[in-house]
């Protein structure tokens, strides 16, 4: 058998030999059971179309419904469009975000800035500037302390400074509930703000604006402690210690001389004695 012969003899026992292997592993894979795609059960969750802000009412233009795994529902959220309509918004939403009980004012509540007022809590609004409202970052959701600076009556008083009100938070800047500028960091400039206080503190800041000047300290979020301090007055301010305390001369008359009473010793009694003298008598007094 010459050379040609042999390599053909060769490559048909190779073919062969391949063919015979693919259709056995063909017919192992056929007997294999057929693994179906696993169907994951779904149920409809009610979600914001774009970025809401508080106090937005909610319309049909503001949600939709989307199809969200049944084993990772989101707790007290919403199955149906029409169970959020009309309803406030008590805590900004993002988009695509479920909406839950905790996020919407309670029915018949309305919307914007009231119902997202906590019970037993109140808002008051404080007139600022750029340096009051520490250069326009003292954004809805940033906590402040107050302090007021109350000046002397007259000059044997000092001005003084000290915190009324510690770890208030900003519900608003200015009149608007818009918060995007706050997420990115960004100053709002604003000619008020709103705090949420209780209703003492509130009376506290109400007299604070009327009788001094208010300025507003912004707070690390994480920091929680309430501010303690016994205030500052002009004369420590300076270095200074306290002056003392005046006290007016009382203003005296005339002195008016003493007399001085002398005791008079009374006189000796007088005696009269009979006095002779050759033939002359005469008497004569004592003493």
């Amino acid at each position: 058998m010459d050379r040609s012969k042999r390599t053909a003899v060769v490559v048909g026992v190779a073919v062969i030999l391949a063919a015979v292997a693919s259709l056995g592993m063909y017919r192992i894979v056929s007997r294999l059971p057929r693994t179906q795609a696993a169907e994951v059960k779904t149920i409809g969750v009610v979600v914001a179309q774009h970025p809401l802000r508080l106090g937005t009412r909610i319309t049909a233009d503001h949600v939709k419904l989307v199809q969200w795994p049944a084993n990772a529902q989101v707790a007290n959220s919403f199955g149906k469009i029409e169970d959020v309509l009309n309803r406030g918004l008590i805590a900004p939403v993002e988009e695509n975000e479920p909406l839950t009980q905790s996020k919407l004012a309670a029915l018949e509540a309305g919307a914007g800035l009231p119902p997202s007022i906590p019970t037993g809590m109140r808002a008051i609004s404080v007139k600022v500037n750029e340096v009051v409202g520490v250069a326009g970052f003292v954004v809805p959701g940033t906590r402040v302390d107050v302090m007021v600076t109350l000046e002397g009556k007259n000059r044997d008083q000092d001005s003084t400074t000290r915190v009324v009100l510690s770890n208030a938070q900003v519900l608003t800047a200015g009149t608007r509930y818009d918060q995007e500028k706050a997420k990115d960091g960004q100053p709002i400039p604003s000619t008020v703000v709103t705090l949420l206080v209780s209703p003492s503190d509130g009376e506290r800041v109400a007299l604070a604006a009327a009788e001094g000047q208010i300025m507003l300290t912004l707070r690390n979020p994480l920091d929680q402690d309430p501010t303690s301090t016994t205030g500052v007055r002009t004369a420590s301010l300076l270095g200074q210690a306290a002056e003392p305390v005046k006290i007016a001369a009382v203003r005296r008359g005339p002195a008016k001389p003493v007399q001085a009473i002398v005791a008079v010793e009374p006189a000796p009694a007088a005696y009269s004695v009979e006095a002779i003298r050759g033939a002359k008598r005469s008497q004569e007094i004592v003493r």
